[in-house]
């Protein structure tokens, strides 16, 4: 999600930083294989002048200072036994471009798909690679598969026909992921679908739905940063029963619903699969946050302010995913290996529909979106409240610390997003609001003290929905119960928390009602 500058969020975010390395629970019915992944936070080195153009010699000048970054970060990942690396959206020009000043940087990658090249042993068979085969031999070298994202030059026929796609100059530019081999063969190349604010690419002609085996743990899909809101290319792979995705991306964060752990995680367990997510470093574009993420596991890092500008290498051993294994596929019910708590038996939790709407509701911003709140009035209770027709419940007890006021609300909003972006949402969220009064709720908020056993429940008109438990710190906390029921009826319990309560939320996507 590069960012425009005139469009950033302007608001301020105190960075947290935290690593956080989840044991294994469990792996999937017959598995027993895994294998090591590692995906690299880059604090990219700018261009000070993006909107000037550059010649392709002094492009390369600029991608070398962080081609050998990414040689160095090889280095250690190959030492600590990754199989796969994965470096962020952005990582080698940065952003900012216009259409003609990226034109410097790009190359024009051969689709794989088509033909077999080693950029590495086969440097001469195309002219002008020079980035294309630094990444292959970096493969090569270090005997892992690399994933990195760079700008494509792709030639398209000028035409008088409107309908055409092919931009005047008469060739494509697009933002895209490119994979290399252990042996440094390139394997995939894939073109970003869903761009944000980004001048400096086309969108795709026609959808690319990309995937790519391996030895070590079978098949991968591709997405890049904006494409996780949207169905395709996403949801479509997920239905093709591809579990296991890499993400790189160039994402702003914006709390308190998509801050990048948060919808990283919320992803990863809403539709069953690994997640290989891998952000930009930029503390003045609130940009950081990346982990390693499956059904059972999370290994991540969000920065703090005050930390050193820096990138961060994680590394995580991880389960392969049986892609046969379905029980638990996008939108069919599940529920996590945790034990029940006793906060919520089954008969106590199974009426909270019943509760009646609260009479004393309010509307207030949250992400640019007009959500119905009510406030949680009491240390323990039952609230509803609903936007329209769509409800959400909350069964709730609220455990205080050190005699601080927190004030905390339900809310909920089913409609469409038009900020920034356009796509329909069903949500329900339990939040900590940003000051006493009932107007701050919504707002930003990164720091909690009270703890909370929940209930949070909605009958959603989407089976895509992606549940998020955020805690103080930025402490990602993953809920003791997931269900999403065929009726409609999505539950998401949690207990116990280790740290106050940020956001509870069920991120319901209305893929089908994008377009209206």
């Amino acid at each position: 999600m590069p960012p425009r500058e005139e469009t950033m969020f302007s608001f301020a975010v105190v960075f947290f930083s935290l690593t956080l390395t989840s044991a294994l629970v469990k792996l999937e019915p017959g598995g027993d294989s895994s294998y090591v992944a590692a995906v690299y936070e880059h604090s990219v080195i700018l261009n000070p002048e993006p909107h000037v153009p550059l010649s392709s010699p002094a492009a390369l000048q600029h991608l070398q200072k962080n081609l050998d970054i990414y040689e160095e970060q090889a280095a250690r990942a190959a030492q600590q036994g990754a199989q796969i690396l994965v470096f962020p959206e952005d990582g080698l020009q940065g952003f900012n471009f216009s259409r003609s000043s990226i034109s410097g940087y790009l190359e024009t990658i051969p689709d794989p798909q088509q033909e077999s090249w080693n950029p590495c042993t086969e440097p001469q068979k195309y002219n002008n690679t020079e980035v294309l085969q630094q990444l292959s031999c970096m493969a090569r070298r270090h005997n892992l598969y690399i994933v990195a994202n760079m700008g494509d030059r792709q030639p398209c026929p000028l035409t008088t026909d409107p309908t055409s796609s092919c931009p005047s100059d008469g060739h494509w530019q697009f933002n895209t992921n490119v994979v290399f081999s252990s042996e440094g063969l390139l394997v995939a190349r894939y073109h970003k679908h869903n761009l944000y604010f980004e001048r400096a690419f086309d969108t795709p002609p026609q959808l690319e739905i990309v995937t790519f085996d391996t030895p070590f743990a079978g098949k991968f899909g591709l997405l890049i940063c904006f494409d996780i809101l949207f169905h395709d290319p996403k949801v479509t792979l997920v239905e093709k029963g591809v579990r296991q995705f890499i993400f790189p991306e160039a994402w702003m964060n914006q709390l308190p619903l998509l801050d990048t752990i948060q919808f990283q995680r919320a992803f990863s367990l809403g539709a069953n699969i690994t997640l290989l997510a891998v952000n930009i470093r930029n503390d003045e574009l609130i940009m950081t946050g990346s982990g390693i993420y499956t059904p059972f596991s999370a290994t991540y890092h969000h920065a703090q302010r005050g930390d050193p500008e820096e990138g961060r290498l994680l590394v995580a051993r991880v389960p392969v995913l049986d892609p046969e294994w379905r029980a638990t596929g996008e939108g069919v019910s599940t529920s996590s290996a945790a034990a029940e708590s006793g906060f919520c038996d089954s008969e106590s939790c199974s009426d909270a529909s019943s509760v009646p709407p609260s009479s004393d509701t309010f509307t207030s911003s949250m992400m640019y979106d007009p959500f119905t709140f009510a406030l949680l009035s009491e240390t323990e209770g039952r609230v509803k409240v609903c936007d329209g027709t769509f409800c959400c419940h909350l069964q709730y007890q609220r455990y205080t610390q050190g005699g601080s006021e927190e004030l905390y609300a339900l809310g909920a909003f089913a409609g469409t997003h038009v900020v920034n972006g356009r796509y329909a949402l069903q949500v329900c969220a339990l939040v900590r609001c940003a000051g006493l009064d009932p107007s701050s709720c919504g707002q930003i908020v990164e720091e909690a003290e009270s703890k909370m056993d929940f209930l949070l429940e909605g009958k959603f008109g989407t089976r895509y929905v992606y549940p998020s438990v955020l805690a103080n710190r930025m402490v990602l906390e993953d809920p003791k119960h997931f269900e999403k029921a065929a009726d409609g009826r999505v539950t998401m319990k949690h207990s116990d928390m280790t740290a106050g309560l940020i956001t509870a939320c069920l991120y319901g996507r209305m893929y089908h009602l994008d377009n209206e």
